[in-house]
């Protein structure tokens, strides 16, 4: 079986070392077949040692090799990744943020055919992706980032975000389908009760779930210990999200 690639990114003081090395043992647990883990990242402090980490590469485009503040927000830095030329990176590679739980196998995720696969965002309705889960082939769209690098008034003028970005640029070009709903589902709006029900119940593990995203507040360690981060939501201590975030 061709080895694959499991890549993540960690820059700034949003997410500690803890998350690199639980997603690393998430994945370990949940998938079989044989694969390199790598982080990408400014800090190496505290990323266990059999990790393979890489600084987050220069690609060419001076607001993204000097680290301009506007890089840093709304997951800009992740399209450092589609570098043409990433280390020794090479073939198929499944990138998967930091904030996510993995609660059931992920080898399905290398099954589905297509150029760019990703989560299809859950409370849009223009094809939009989320780049919580995507898999591609290492340099197969260096193109986006040349792109942006050569237009970056006029594309940054027309996204809110890094995910708007690459999937509406992709998107153009036919190279973007979806994973199974059932496999990427959001904490926030898929495990935690609506309205007043979440005051009563827990959050639930949904059925077919593969991998629980905690876009915003609260992430996983917030769950654990049941706080929301949000005064108009309720979240019980979730006891499955600490079964698996390990």
């Amino acid at each position: 079986m061709e080895p694959v690639n499991v890549l993540c990114i960690k820059w700034g003081r949003k997410y500690g070392p803890e998350y690199v090395n639980r997603l690393r043992s998430m994945v370990r647990r949940h998938l079989k077949r044989p694969h390199r883990f790598v982080c990408l990242t400014d800090d190496r402090s505290g990323i266990e040692p059999d990790i393979e980490v890489f600084d987050i590469p220069q690609v060419g485009f001076a607001d993204f090799d000097q680290r301009l503040p506007w890089t840093f927000a709304h997951g800009w830095l992740k399209l450092t990744s589609f570098k043409r030329e990433l280390y020794d990176l090479k073939g198929t590679t499944l990138f998967i943020d930091l904030d996510v739980v993995i609660v059931d196998s992920i080898d399905a995720f290398f099954e589905p055919p297509g150029e760019f696969v990703v989560i299809k965002e859950w409370d849009k309705r223009d094809g939009t992706g989320n780049t919580s889960v995507y898999r591609y082939t290492i340099g197969a769209h260096a193109d986006a980032l040349e792109y942006l690098a050569a237009n970056k008034d006029k594309a940054l003028s027309e996204v809110r975000n890094e995910q708007e970005f690459i999937t509406g640029y992709l998107g153009r070009q036919g190279k973007v389908s979806y994973w199974p709903d059932s496999w990427c589902r959001s904490f926030k709006r898929h495990c935690v009760r609506p309205g007043i029900l979440c005051w009563f119940q827990p959050p639930r593990l949904p059925e077919g779930a593969k991998i629980i995203a905690f876009h915003g507040k609260p992430n996983p360690p917030d769950a654990i210990a049941g706080e929301s981060g949000k005064w108009y939501r309720k979240v019980h201590p979730t006891a499955w999200v600490a079964e698996h975030w390990r």
